[in-house]
């Protein structure tokens, strides 16, 4: 029997910034839930385009060209390969929507990359 997710009750699970956690999937795009605080890293998905769709709170996403501000109920698709770099000054909910062969931060490493089977479980 299908069950709903209530999205607040998803944010439960996220108990540590840039750390997101797989909340669902459709077809073969994952849908994550996330907190952000701070500076993630520069970064760009070549091949997958990313949603982002901020839930509570305010996001900053930098750009080449100059930035982009986005407050709750705002939505913005970064297209494949350009580079960005997410900045939230207070602690901001998103929900993300991208294929399941996204890399978290792209080619770029860092102390905050997650890998897919680290979202993909019930804890930080």
């Amino acid at each position: 029997m299908l069950s709903p997710t209530t999205l607040a009750a998803a944010f439960d699970r996220v108990t540590e910034h840039w750390s997101p956690k797989v909340i669902g999937r459709v077809n073969d795009q994952l849908l994550k839930v996330a907190k952000l605080k701070g500076e993630l890293v520069w970064h760009a998905h070549d091949g997958q385009d990313e949603l982002f769709y901020i839930v509570k709170g305010s996001l900053r996403i930098e750009f080449g060209d100059g930035p982009v501000d986005l407050e709750k109920g705002d939505f913005l698709t970064v297209p494949s390969g350009v580079r960005h770099n997410p900045v939230a000054d207070e602690e901001c909910w998103v929900l993300l929507i991208e294929p399941a062969s996204t890399k978290h931060t792209g080619d770029e490493v860092t102390p905050r990359t997650r890998s897919l089977e680290e979202q993909l479980s019930s804890t930080d």
